[in-house]
C-alpha cells in the first residue's frame, strides 16, 4: 500500500508529526486527514470518537491549555486546513523522561502536517493568521467532568508563544499554575 501519512518522530515521547502526501493533478487535489491502518504505527488504535472544527478568528488567540482526565484521556490528531497556528502539546505523563516539557510545530493549510498527541498530554495553540481553521480527531468524546486545563502563560511551562497573546478565554486565564505538587496525568 502506498502510504499517504508520513509518520517523524518528535523530542517529547510518543508525540508524532504526520504530513500528508496529496495526491493531485491540474484539476486540484486529494489528502488524506485520517488512515487508522496508516496511523496505528504511529500509535493511534482506537476508533476516531469525535472529529471537531474550530475557527479562530483573531491572529495571536491563544486557545488552551487543554486535556481530558482518565477515565477519558485522549489521543487527538490536529490538522490546520486555512491559516497558521502554532500547535503546542505539553507531556504531562509523571512516569514520562519529558514530564512537563512542551514541544510546538507550526501547523498550516499549505504545509499538510498534523500533530498526533498521545493520552496524557495538554494541547493548545496560537493562530499566527487570522481565520485560521483546525480540524480534530478524538479517540474519546469529550467529557465535562474531566475536563482539565493549564494557563497558557503558565510560568513552569515557560511557553515560547511566537506573537504577544491577543485574546484569552476567561476560563483559559483562570486555569491553575502548576507547581510541585501537580501529579500529572496518568494515561
Amino acid at each position: 500500500m502506498l502510504s499517504r501519512l508520513v509518520i517523524t518522530e518528535l523530542p517529547l515521547i510518543g508525540l508524532k508529526r504526520i504530513t500528508r502526501q496529496p495526491l493531485g493533478d491540474h484539476r486540484g487535489f486529494l489528502v488524506r486527514l485520517f488512515c487508522a491502518q496508516e496511523l496505528a504505527a504511529a500509535g493511534w488504535v482506537k476508533p476516531v470518537s469525535q472529529i471537531n472544527h474550530t475557527h479562530t478568528a483573531k491572529r495571536g488567540t491563544v486557545r488552551g491549555v487543554h486535556y481530558q482526565t482518565p477515565p477519558h484521556a485522549e489521543q487527538k490528531l490536529v490538522s490546520c486546513i486555512r491559516g497558521e497556528v502554532w500547535d503546542v502539546a505539553v507531556d504531562l505523563r509523571p512516569d514520562s523522561t519529558t514530564f512537563l516539557q512542551w514541544h510546538a510545530e507550526k501547523l498550516t493549510a499549505e504545509n499538510g502536517q498534523s500533530l498526533l498527541i498521545p493520552e496524557g498530554f495538554a494541547h493548545g495553540f496560537q493562530a499566527l493568521t487570522d481565520h485560521a481553521e483546525l480540524i480534530y480527531c478524538h479517540s474519546t468524546a469529550y467529557s465535562a467532568e474531566c475536563e482539565a486545563g493549564i494557563r497558557p502563560t503558565d510560568p513552569m511551562l515557560l511557553i515560547d508563544w511566537p506573537l504577544p497573546i491577543q485574546d484569552l478565554s476567561s476560563r483559559d486565564s483562570r486555569h491553575p499554575l502548576l507547581n510541585d505538587r501537580f501529579p500529572g496525568v496518568a494515561p
